[in-house]
C-alpha cells in the first residue's frame, strides 16, 4: 500500500483540496542518519502516526514534517571506523576537505536506511518536505542563529568543565554520557597541616582526605570541610601542604563536605571535577589542569602546576609526566605510601562517567568552549509552560520540566569534531574574533576593524579585500562544529523554511503536538522551546506529549548487554507492521512503561486475522453497500443496534485520541470488533443472511458492509495497511481510505469531553443527547440486543467457573421476569438456545430450589444444575482456588512489607510484585463470586 500512497500524494501537506482546510502540525524528532530502528522509533512514530492519520481523515491539512539529524560523534566515527576496515587513510592523515567528501558519500550511500524502515512501519509524513539538518537551507538557518544570539551577548566563549572523551578528543553532552557502577577504591589520603611537623603516627599533624582519583590530587588547590563538623571545623582556615607536590593550599569550610561520608574532608580539584569547579568558584581557587586531552599527566612546561613549586616537586614533574592517568593512579599510590602519606585503601563500588560511544572513561576537563546563555533564554520557555501556552501530557513531567530550566547551567555548543556546523567564527592574527554568517562577512569586518586599529592602512585593506590571494591566511576559521542539538533545536521552524518568510512557515508555525521521550526532555524540547520563543516569538507547539520507555516482557530495560533487545523490524517481518503498531498503541497508557513480549504482538496479529475473516464472511455473503445507504433508517432492531455501537465505538474512539489516550482508543477498538461485531452482530445477523430473500435480509447484508467499513475507518490510524488494503479489495473504490472521512465528522468539544468523561452517554440514565451529535443512538435497540448479549454472556460465564462441558445443555428458567424481558426471550428463543447451549427456555414467578441466579439488568434468571453439576465437588475446587490465590497475594504481601526490598529493588521489579498481587486478587474475587452463586443453589 505504501506505492500507492505515495503515487496519489496522500501523505502531502497543502493538497489542494485542503489549502483552506484548518493545519495540523507535528515534527518528527530526527532520527541519526547513521540509525537503525529500535523499539522507541518504533513506538514514538506509531503515536505520531495516529494523531496524523486520524486527523488527516477529519479533513485537516496535516504536514508531519519529516527528517534526519546528521549525528556529528556517531556519523564522523561510523566514516573512520569504515576507513579503518578498508585500510585506508585515516582522518587526520586525509584532512578535513576529503574527510567530509567521504562522510557526504557514505550519506548518500547509507544514510536513508531509517527512513525506509519509517516507511515500512506505516510512517504517513510528507516525504516531499524530508530534510537533514546538514542541507543548505538548515545550515543558513543555523548560521543565523549564531550570529543573531553572539550579538545580543547570548553566546560567547569561556574556560568551563565540560564532559571530555580522551579517545574521540571532544566535549560531549550529558545525554552521551553513561554511568558505569565500578568496583574500585577509597584511598585515605594524609595532608600534613602546615607548621607542624609531619608524623603519620600522630593525627593532629595531618588531616586526612578521601579520594577515588588519587592520580588528579597533582591538581588541588583546597581541602575542604563542612562548617558544622564537630572534628574538622577547628582546622577551617588553616593550610595543609599537598603531598608530593608541597604546594601549600587552604582548608575551607563548605557545605559540599559531608561531615558523615568518607572522613568528613575532601580534597578539591576545581579543574577536575564538576563539584569542585563549584566549590573553587565559592572561595575563589586556582584551577590546575594536570591532564591533557588524553588523559595523560601534564606536568612538564604547565605553568598553572609548577608556580611557586619547592625543588624537589619539579624533579616530581618529570617522573610522572606524560603518563596515562590510569598507570599515574598506581604510581603516585605508591610514591604516597613509600613518603607515608597513604593512611588506608578500602574497596568502593561507585558510578564512573564514560562515553556512551567510545566507552572511554570521561574527564572532566578544562578547556576553552562556545556557551550559550541557556539561563537567559530559559526564563520565556518556564513562562510558556506555566501560562498554559505549552502544556505537557502527562501534566507530572512539567515538574521536570521546571526542575531541569530553573537549575540549568551555560550550554556548551562547541564540538572538537568534523563532521557538523563548522562554528562561524573566524579569529584575526592578534586572535580577535569575528562572528559572521559567512567568510566574506568575516573578512569584511576584519579588514575594517584592522583598518580603523591601525595594523593595516586603508590601501591595504582595500587590495586585500580585491584579491583573495592578499588576505589568504589572515583571518583564520573556528575548527570547532556545534553540537549537534544545537540544528535539532531549530527543527519546528528551519524545517519550514526560516530565516525566509515561507508561506510554509506562515501556516504551519507553531505546530500542534510534539511526541517524544522523556529522556530528551531537557536536551531537545526545553532547547526547541527557548529558540522557538526566541526567534519566532512563539512557542513551537501548545503539546508535548511524553511517552513511556518500551522494556521486556519482564519489565527490564532493553540493553545489548542483557541480550533482551526486542528487534522492532523482526517483529514486522513475523506479525506484521500493523500488528506492531496495535500492540505498542493499546499499551501505551500515559506514564506507565510498555512491557513488550512477542506474544502480545502475535495476540493482535490474530485480531487483525479476526478482521480479514470478519470482511471475507462478508464478501462470500454479498454483503454490499448499496449507493447512498443511510444506516441511521435501519428497521431491524438487531440493526439499528450496530449503528448505535457504532457510534458508541466512534465517540469513544474519537475523545481517546484527542485526549492522547492511546490505549484506550485501541481498547475500545479491539472490543468493538472483536466483540461487538464479530463475536455478536455477524453471529446474530448469520440467521438472517442464511434465511429467505426479504427486506431484512437485504438491509441486514447492507448493515454487515456499513459497519465493516466504519470499522476500517476507525482502525486505519492504528492499522493502516490491512485497513487499507481491506477498503481496496471489498469495494470497487476510487478513493483510498487514509484519504476517507472520519465517521461522521467528529470533533468533540472540550466541554464534551469533560462530560463524558464524567459521564456514560449509552448508560439509558438522563438523555445526553446533546453530547452526541452528531452521533446516532437507539436505546430501545441496545436495551434489546444489549439484554440477549448479557444474558448469554452470564449462562457462559457459569457454564466455564462450573466447567459443564459444552456438550450438556441446561435448563433456563426466567424468574419473575417482566412482559418486554418475556417477548424478547420468545423472539430470540433460538438465538439464545444455540449461544449458551441451553436445553429450553421457561418462565416462573421464582427461581427454582437448587439453581444457580443472576441477576441481568435487574431481573432474575436461574439455572437449576442440579444433575449437572456435582456441587461438592466444585466447592472444593473453587475453595483450592481461593486459598491458592489468597497464598499469591500473601506472598506478594510479604515482599511489599520488607522495606529494604522496597527501597533497594529496581523500580520495575517492585512494580511487577504489585501486578502480581492485583492479577491475584481479580482472580479471587471471581472463585469468590462462583462460590457464593453455589451457596445459594443448595
Amino acid at each position: 500500500m505504501s506505492r500507492a500512497w505515495e503515487e496519489a500524494g496522500a501523505f502531502e501537506a497543502g493538497r489542494p483540496e485542503r489549502r483552506e482546510a484548518e493545519p495540523f502540525t507535528i515534527v518528527i524528532p530526527p532520527p541519526n542518519v547513521t540509525g537503525s530502528l529500535h523499539m522507541g522509533h518504533a513506538l514514538n512514530n506509531t503515536l505520531q502516526d495516529v494523531l496524523c492519520r486520524f486527523e488527516r481523515m477529519r479533513g485537516r491539512d496535516v504536514l508531519w514534517q519529516p527528517g534526519t539529524d546528521h549525528a556529528g560523534i556517531a556519523t564522523q566515527m561510523v566514516v573512520e571506523r569504515q576507513l579503518a576496515e578498508r585500510q585506508e587513510p585515516g582522518r587526520r592523515d586525509m584532512g578535513r576537505a576529503r574527510f567530509l567528501e567521504r562522510v557526504w558519500q557514505w550519506k548518500a550511500e547509507s544514510g536513508g536506511v531509517i527512513v525506509n524502515q519509517l516507511k515500512r512501519l506505516g510512517a504517513s509524513c510528507d516525504w516531499s518536505r524530508e530534510r537533514f539538518t546538514m542541507d543548505e537551507g538548515l545550515s543558513r538557518a543555523v548560521a543565523k542563529v549564531f550570529v543573531e544570539l553572539h550579538r545580543a551577548g547570548l553566546i560567547y566563549k569561556d574556560k568551563r568543565l565540560v564532559n571530555w572523551d580522551p579517545k574521540l578528543l571532544t566535549a560531549i553532552s550529558d545525554l552521551e554520557v553513561k554511568q558505569v557502577e565500578v568496583k574500585g577504591s577509597l584511598w585515605h589520603l594524609r595532608y600534613p597541616i602546615e607548621g607542624k611537623a609531619f608524623d603519620p603516627s600522630d593525627s593532629s599533624t595531618f588531616i586526612v582526605v578521601a579520594t577515588t582519583r588519587p592520580e588528579t590530587m597533582l591538581g588541588d588547590t583546597a581541602v575542604a570541610v563542612h562548617p558544622d563538623n564537630e572534628k574538622l571545623e577547628h582546622l577551617i582556615g588553616s593550610n595543609v601542604v599537598l603531598p608530593l607536590v608541597g604546594r601549600i593550599i587552604p582548608i575551607v569550610g563548605d557545605d559540599y563536605a559531608d561531615p558523615e561520608k568518607g572522613t568528613g574532608a575532601v580534597k578539591i580539584t576545581p579543574a577536575h571535577d564538576f563539584n569542585d569547579f563549584e566549590v573553587g568558584k565559592r572561595h575563589h581557587l586556582a584551577q590546575i589542569s594536570v591532564l591533557d586531552r588524553e588523559g595523560r599527566l601534564m606536568l612538564s612546561g604547565n605553568e598553572d602546576f609548577l608556580r611557586d613549586l619547592p625543588e624537589g616537586a619539579l624533579m616530581l614533574a618529570d617522573a610522572f609526566d606524560g603518563m596515562d592517568r590510569f598507570a599515574a593512579r598506581k604510581a603516585i599510590v605508591a610514591r604516597l605510601e613509600e613518603s607515608g602519606f597513604l593512611d588506608k585503601i578500602e574497596p568502593y563500588a561507585h558510578m564512573v562517567p564514560h562515553g556512551d560511544r567510545s566507552n572511554a572513561v570521561i574527564e572532566p576537563y578544562l578547556t576553552d568552549q562556545w556557551y550559550v546563555d541557556a539561563k537567559e533564554l530559559a526564563r520565556p520557555a518556564m513562562a510558556a509552560v506555566r501560562s498554559g501556552e505549552t502544556t505537557f501530557v502527562p501534566k507530572n513531567w512539567e515538574k521536570t520540566y521546571f526542575e531541569w530550566m530553573e537549575n540549568i547551567q551555560p550550554w556548551c555548543i562547541s564540538r572538537q569534531l568534523w563532521w557538523g556546523h563548522q562554528i562561524p567564527a573566524w579569529y584575526g592574527p592578534d586572535g580577535k574574533v569575528f562572528v559572521a554568517e559567512t567568510e566574506a562577512e568575516a573578512i569584511g569586518h576584519a579588514l575594517g576593524y584592522y583598518v580603523e586599529q591601525g595594523v593595516i592602512t586603508a590601501e591595504q585593506g582595500a587590495e586585500m579585500a580585491r584579491d583573495p590571494a592578499k588576505r589568504d591566511g589572515f583571518i583564520t576559521r573556528d575548527e570547532d562544529v556545534l553540537d549537534t542539538w544545537f540544528s535539532s533545536a531549530l527543527w519546528p521552524f528551519s524545517t519550514l523554511g526560516w530565516p525566509d518568510k515561507t508561506p510554509e512557515l506562515n501556516r504551519y508555525y507553531p505546530t500542534n503536538v510534539l511526541v517524544t521521550g522523556f529522556d530528551i526532555i531537557f536536551f531537545w524540547v526545553a532547547r526547541m522551546m527557548m529558540m522557538g520563543i526566541h526567534f519566532m516569538q512563539q512557542a513551537p507547539f501548545s503539546t508535548v506529549y511524553i511517552h513511556a520507555l518500551v522494556r521486556d516482557e519482564k519489565g527490564a530495560k532493553m540493553s545489548k548487554s542483557k541480550g533482551n533487545v526486542i528487534d522492532p523490524l523482526h517483529l514486522v517481518d513475523k506479525y506484521g507492521a500493523d500488528a506492531l503498531r496495535f500492540t505498542l498503541a493499546a499499551m501505551a497508557v500515559q506514564g506507565r512503561d510498555i512491557k513488550l513480549s512477542p506474544q502480545r504482538v502475535e495476540g493482535y496479529r490474530n485480531f487483525a486475522t479476526k478482521l480479514w475473516n470478519a470482511c471475507r464472511f462478508a464478501e462470500m455473503n454479498e454483503c454490499v453497500l448499496p449507493p447512498d445507504f443511510d444506516a441511521t433508517a435501519a428497521k431491524e432492531t438487531l440493526n439499528r443496534w450496530i449503528v448505535h455501537e457504532t457510534a458508541r465505538a466512534t465517540c469513544e474512539v474519537t475523545e481517546a485520541i484527542e485526549s492522547s489516550r492511546f490505549n484506550d482508543a485501541a481498547g475500545a477498538l479491539y472490543r468493538f470488533v472483536w466483540n461487538v461485531y464479530c463475536d455478536w452482530y455477524l453471529e446474530l445477523a448469520k440467521p438472517v443472511i442464511s434465511g429467505e430473500d426479504g427486506p431484512a435480509k437485504s438491509e441486514t447484508r447492507a448493515m454487515v458492509a456499513w459497519a465493516r467499513d466504519e470499522i476500517l475507518k476507525l482502525l486505519h490510524p492504528f492499522m493502516p495497511f490491512i485497513t487499507e488494503e481491506l477498503w481496496a479489495v471489498t469495494s470497487a473504490r476510487t478513493q483510498l481510505l487514509t484519504l476517507t472521512e472520519w465517521p461522521n465528522k467528529a470533533d468533540l468539544t472540550r466541554k464534551r469531553r469533560t462530560l463524558i468523561a464524567a459521564a456514560d452517554p449509552f448508560s439509558g440514565s438522563e438523555p445526553v443527547t446533546d453530547l452526541l451529535e452528531p452521533y446516532f443512538r437507539d436505546d430501545a435497540a441496545e436495551a434489546e440486543i444489549g439484554w440477549v448479549v448479557d444474558l448469554v454472556t452470564a449462562i457462559r460465564s457459569v457454564r466455564a467457573e462450573m466447567n459443564i462441558p459444552p456438550a450438556t445443555l441446561a435448563p433456563l428458567v426466567l424468574a419473575g421476569a417482566s412482559d418486554e424481558s418475556r417477548a424478547r426471550a420468545q423472539r430470540w428463543s433460538d438465538v439464545i438456545k444455540r449461544m449458551a447451549r441451553l436445553a429450553d427456555i421457561s418462565f416462573a414467578d421464582k427461581a427454582p430450589a437448587g439453581a444457580v441466579q443472576l441477576l441481568i439488568r435487574g431481573e432474575i434468571i436461574a439455572l437449576p444444575l442440579k444433575g449437572i453439576v456435582d456441587v461438592g465437588a466444585q466447592r472444593t475446587r473453587l475453595g483450592k482456588e481461593i486459598a491458592k490465590a489468597d497464598a499469591d497475594i500473601n506472598r506478594v504481601d510479604f515482599k511489599l512489607a520488607d522495606q529494604n526490598f522496597v527501597a533497594n529493588a529496581p523500580e520495575d521489579i517492585v512494580e511487577d510484585e504489585k501486578e502480581k498481587r492485583e492479577a491475584a486478587a481479580a482472580r479471587k474475587a471471581k472463585f469468590v463470586e462462583a462460590l457464593e452463586r453455589l451457596k445459594a443453589a443448595e
